[in-house]
């Protein structure tokens, strides 16, 4: 694995204009990249977890959490 969390995550950014969202971005960058999806997950930055996981939830892929007016 010779790719920094940095670019990684700019591939990431990448992706989405050629993706449908960010679940698929990351798989693509891995893809790119020939790293294993389990090692590209330790990759992602926390923004970007933070958006798979409102993706996730607003596809039903997850369970939605209560979340605070804040």
């Amino acid at each position: 694995m010779d790719v920094s969390e940095l670019e990684f995550c700019q591939s990431v950014e990448e992706n989405l204009k050629e993706c449908d969202g960010y679940i698929e971005a990351v798989i693509e960058a891995c893809i790119r990249h020939n790293i294993d999806i389990r090692a590209g997950a330790k990759l992602i930055s926390q923004p970007i977890i933070e958006k798979i996981q409102s993706e996730g939830e607003n596809t039903n892929l997850l369970p939605k959490f209560s979340k605070l007016p804040v």
